[in-house]
């Protein structure tokens, strides 16, 4: 939010994440961001709340946040040298205004097929906590991956290009232009991804 100019305030949402087995990918991210962010109206019933979240799409499966390190640990085996679907939702919640939009966004990622050496040396950076898939694409995950085809600030879990549009929608607009930022990279590891 900082990158497109906008003042914020973050907030923990009350929200419990519980993944619900047989639910498309897309819909579970999607009630994930919106039940976020309308669990933060009680305590802020005149803002104008963005809640997101991501999930990672492996085949079948989907992959949440790991529970702990051997958690990850066994993620980012699944995922060695195999490419994998990023979705992430990102939900636009004003109850003054009575509202709640929704958008999804994808990013394709194909991983490394790393060695014992790099995984080892990556679980120990303890980034591998919180993140779906465990991983994360602006911190050392980054080496683990070999190309990503979709919006790189996507993957990180907040597609900007998204959000400003969305915003904007509703009648918000941001300071910066998004083309400029888009152009600039000005976040880790998003000039070597491209978009």
């Amino acid at each position: 939010m900082t990158l497109l100019g906008l003042p914020f305030q973050v907030v923990a949402p009350p929200f419990v994440e519980e993944l619900m087995p047989q639910c498309p990918v897309d819909r579970q991210v999607s009630e994930f961001a919106a039940g976020k962010a309308r669990s933060c109206v009680p305590d802020h019933p005149d803002a104008l709340i963005l809640g997101s979240d991501t999930l990672i799409s492996l085949g079948s499966e989907v992959l949440g946040k790991p529970r702990n390190l051997s958690d990850a640990e066994a993620m980012l085996r699944r995922l060695a040298g195999r490419a994998h679907t990023i979705f992430t939702a990102v939900a636009l919640v004003s109850h003054a205004r009575e509202f709640c939009d929704v958008q999804v966004a994808t990013v394709q990622v194909v991983m490394h097929a790393f060695h014992e050496g790099a995984l080892a040396a990556y679980l120990r950076t303890g980034e591998s906590l919180g993140k779906a898939g465990a991983y994360s694409i602006q911190g050392a995950g980054g080496a683990l991956i070999d190309r990503i085809e979709g919006d790189y600030t996507a993957a990180v879990g907040l597609p900007l290009r998204m959000v400003a549009g969305m915003l904007h929608r509703r009648g918000m607009r941001c300071p910066m232009d998004v083309d400029r930022l888009y152009a600039l990279k000005p976040y880790p590891n998003w000039s070597r991804f491209g978009s």
